[in-house]
């Protein structure tokens, strides 16, 4: 069978693969794509890289690394309470496998269907399997959501659950004691929150306005938050947080762990892909009024610098895990 060229890959694979919008002018087919903004509207723009054996597992299926490589991107428009629009998609493959694409390609199609945003333009080439994936959305720009601009006295939020793809990871790296914990159900639902993260992208939208500072939680809630404080101090001071532990949401799945060790997933490991914000007391009954379903509060901006819990005697004391957060240079 005559292997297919890069163009004819785009074509059958790709051009047709997401809604069409009206915004866009040209997409696929030219050297550029032409896009519209609208009137009043700024552009948000980010773009992640997943390679494998680095960011995920070889055996990870097609259809779920489809799903994850947009994820990812919409989820940093979902920090910045962004309407997502269009994005673009780099594609290095090891050799071309008809089965793999089609599935990547309808993993990827799902998500972006459910979310409106357009693939407008592309590269594919050669060589170790790698996904980038750049998105565009539009922001309101007074209400865009910053990871500056949270202060002293601050609540801390977060959306969903947190530790859950640190734990399936931890099982794909043969934790003998985390599966033993765990039934067959426990497993695959963590696999699942590991391989398929929901974005907050309507949470994000509907939050606009209110938070003082949001990020998504991509390297761990410690790593994450600490970018939020060191952002949002003043005179090159950080700012600090204070944490309750026995806020941090987990799933029913991690509450079968010993709690020392559910919380230290909940604090350090990446790749759950919630968000996490900062809100005024102000604002307190406003969240709990409309959001208290989808978030938790777990804590309070400080002055002290620093992330802190409260200890049995009211004293504070440094949250410390095995690592803070996910490194790419330096993490297995």
């Amino acid at each position: 069978m005559k292997t297919p060229s890069e163009f004819e890959l785009i074509k059958q694979y790709f051009s047709a693969l997401t809604p069409s919008r009206d915004d866009v002018l040209l997409g696929i087919g030219d050297d550029c794509a032409l896009l519209q903004t609208p009137t009043g509207k700024a552009v948000a723009v980010s773009i992640d890289t997943l390679v494998s054996g680095q960011h995920f597992e070889p055996n990870t299926s097609a259809y779920d690394l489809g799903h994850k490589s947009l994820a990812v991107g919409l989820s940093d428009l979902a920090a910045m309470g962004a309407e997502p629009a269009w994005f673009t998609l780099a594609l290095t493959l090891p050799g071309v496998d008809v089965e793999w694409l089609q599935d990547f390609s309808r993993g990827l199609a799902a998500l972006a269907g459910e979310h409106g945003i357009q693939l407008v333009g592309g590269d594919t080439t050669s060589g170790p399997l790698t996904i980038s994936i750049q998105v565009h959305g539009f922001t309101d720009v007074e209400h865009t959501l910053k990871r500056s601009g949270a202060q002293s006295g601050d609540m801390i939020y977060v959306t969903g659950t947190l530790g859950d793809a640190g734990a399936a990871l931890a099982l794909a790296k043969g934790d003998a004691k985390l599966a033993a914990a765990l039934n067959l159900a426990d497993r695959d639902y963590l696999q699942q929150r590991l391989n398929k993260p929901t974005p907050r992208v309507d949470f994000g939208e509907q939050l606009a306005g209110l938070p003082t500072a949001a990020i998504d939680i991509s390297d761990g809630l410690l790593a994450d938050l600490g970018h939020i404080l060191e952002a949002s101090g003043k005179d090159n001071k950080s700012l600090g947080a204070r944490i309750d532990l026995a806020r941090l949401p987990l799933s029913a799945a991690l509450q079968k762990l010993p709690i020392e060790k559910a919380q230290q997933f909940a604090l350090s490991a990446g790749d759950d892909y919630e968000l996490c914000f900062t809100a005024s007391p102000a604002e307190f009954g406003c969240l709990q009024a409309d959001f208290a379903d989808r978030c938790t509060r777990i804590g309070i901006v400080d002055s002290q610098a620093g992330i802190y819990r409260i200890d049995d005697k009211g004293k504070l004391v440094t949250i410390t895990t095995e690592k803070a957060g996910y490194e790419h240079f330096t993490s297995s």
